[in-house]
């Protein structure tokens, strides 16, 4: 059903119904950040437990999201996103009532596989509800700062919440919105659907989640421990399914996705900036809230206070994108997206363990601005250069770059930061012992046993050292947002403005591929 046959209050209501489901998916990636140390305190879970409580949510989700992408096309979107809806209702009750690590577990695997119906299915049934080129593309760009700046809600919602009630409170908040998805989206949201009614590839779906858990757990294993067994197997493993995954999709009568759109110059553009804000604002997230609470002391309350700029950052940069995609070309925008969260990376390393917060979170603010211009256009592009019937495997694809970027960011950028931490403490305090050369909140722990005069050295040693990482890795993100703001340059340069309007040039159509003027 297209827009100008729908009153224009239920479809821009079906619009917002669709951006809770992809705040909330984003928000419990980064929620962690700061309700961990309340539920290590709470659970008491193992090393081993510790690190599977924190990933696997991203794990599996993004090893399912091409998988429920391509099932969305094919039983329905709308279908594929109530049904994740429930599932991710009752998982984060699951989550947030756990009694033991096992069960806290299990409650972030469903969690992670509802989100992946959900973050496939918002952005491609969005193509549903605006055919309209203009109204699409501020559509998306509300998708973008709900997605994006989920993950900087996260921490933010999580530290209000905590303030003042248990840490299971930052999981029960996504129920009430649940429930409210399930009784009003049958209501407000077209059911979308590839026509074809192709069979869905049980055997590529397997291959693909085997694949990309292998690639996503060898390199946590490798950023944490090196190159050892485990490490080494896991990547052999995932690289053998992911080329076995690659010759499925080519021989499959009926492929998860069309691989042929990884060789368009704009969609692989588009997932790649993707991917590499995430990369960005994933890395230094995480590394930001201990920086916050640690070196700053300040409470979770006071440090969401504080990151409220960054939020308000993604939201102009998603507007200032659409706003001027109609009349300036996607290459410069995408590239000046990119050199902005640079810029804002390069403020982030020049900072001190005494430098005032303004200029921190200045410069945090100016890359989550980048990163509002980069997703905008990036979703824009993926949603207009993918046939329609194959809008949920496209959205798959992408929202599987975002993930697999963030878990980059948070394993290289974190790698490089506790790399510079415990070689500055080995150097510098070689006496203070473990767990203060492990860590930084190790040493906080470490100087509560000391006397004041070694207390106090051994803690401006400690934010010294986490604070030179915190910096070096600043400085990594910066140049490798740099180094893609050139190729996006080159890749997206012969696409002119305007190229998710509903009726493209013929040299737009012929950049995207061809495929709808050839009407297929």
């Amino acid at each position: 059903m297209r827009t100008h046959d729908r009153p224009a209050a239920r479809t821009w209501v079906g619009l917002i119904l669709l951006l809770i489901p992809a705040l909330l998916v984003s928000m419990d990636i980064s929620v962690l950040f700061v309700a961990a140390p309340a539920i290590a305190e709470d659970l008491d879970p193992t090393g081993s437990q510790w690190l599977w409580m924190m990933d696997v949510y991203g794990f599996v989700m993004a090893g399912l999201l091409v998988t429920m992408g391509s099932l969305g096309d094919r039983i329905g979107r709308r279908r594929l996103l109530l049904s994740g809806a429930a599932l991710f209702g009752a998982a984060s009750a699951l989550v947030a009532l756990a009694s033991s690590p096992a069960l806290f577990i299990a409650g972030r695997v469903l969690l992670g596989a509802a989100a992946a119906t959900l973050a496939p299915s918002t952005l491609s049934l969005i193509r549903a509800l605006f055919t309209d080129g203009a109204r699409r593309r501020l559509a998306v760009g509300l998708w973008t700062v709900a997605f994006t700046g989920g993950a900087v809600a996260g921490p933010i919602l999580g530290g209000v919440l905590m303030e003042f009630l248990p840490w299971g409170s930052v999981f029960l908040v996504n129920l009430p919105f649940m429930l409210l998805l399930l009784a009003a989206a049958p209501w407000t949201v077209p059911e979308s659907r590839d026509p074809g009614s192709a069979s869905f590839d049980l055997f590529g779906a397997g291959a693909s989640l085997v694949a990309v858990l292998g690639l996503v757990y060898a390199l946590k294993r490798f950023a944490e421990h090196g190159a050892d067994a485990p490490a080494l197997a896991s990547l052999g493993a995932g690289a053998a399914f992911l080329a076995l995954f690659a010759w499925r999709q080519r021989s499959a009568k009926h492929p998860l996705i069309d691989l042929s759109l990884l060789a368009r110059p704009a969609f692989a553009a588009a997932v790649s900036g993707g991917a590499v804000v995430s990369f960005a604002a994933a890395g230094l997230g995480l590394l930001t809230f201990t920086f916050l609470q640690t070196v700053h002391g300040l409470s979770p309350l006071a440090a969401a206070l504080w990151a409220l700029p960054t939020f308000v950052g993604t939201f102009l940069g998603a507007a200032g994108a659409g706003a001027l995609a109609g009349r300036v070309r996607p290459a410069p925008l995408v590239s000046a997206g990119l050199l902005t969260s640079a810029a804002g990376f390069a403020i982030v390393g020049s900072v001190g363990p005494d430098t005032g917060l303004p200029v921190f979170v200045g410069g945090y603010t100016v890359v989550t601005l980048g990163v509002g211009v980069v997703s905008t256009i990036a979703n824009t592009l993926v949603l207009a250069t993918a046939p329609p019937e194959r809008a949920g495997s496209a959205a798959g694809i992408s929202e599987t770059s975002h993930e697999l970027g963030a878990a980059l960011g948070i394993a290289t950028l974190g790698t490089v930061s506790t790399a510079i931490y415990r070689a500055t403490m080995e150097q510098e305090s070689p006496e203070a012992g473990s767990a203060a050369t492990e860590t930084v909140t190790g040493a906080v722990a470490a100087a509560g046993e000391l006397a004041a005069p070694e207390a106090g050295e051994l803690l401006d040693t400690a934010f010294a050292a986490y604070t030179s990482g915190l910096s070096a890795s600043a400085m990594t993100g910066a140049l490798a947002l740099a180094g893609v703001a050139l190729l996006a340059l080159v890749a997206l340069w012969r696409l002119p403005a305007g190229i998710g309007e509903e009726a493209r040039s013929p040299a737009v159509a012929a950049e995207a591929g061809g495929r709808e003027a050839r009407g297929v």
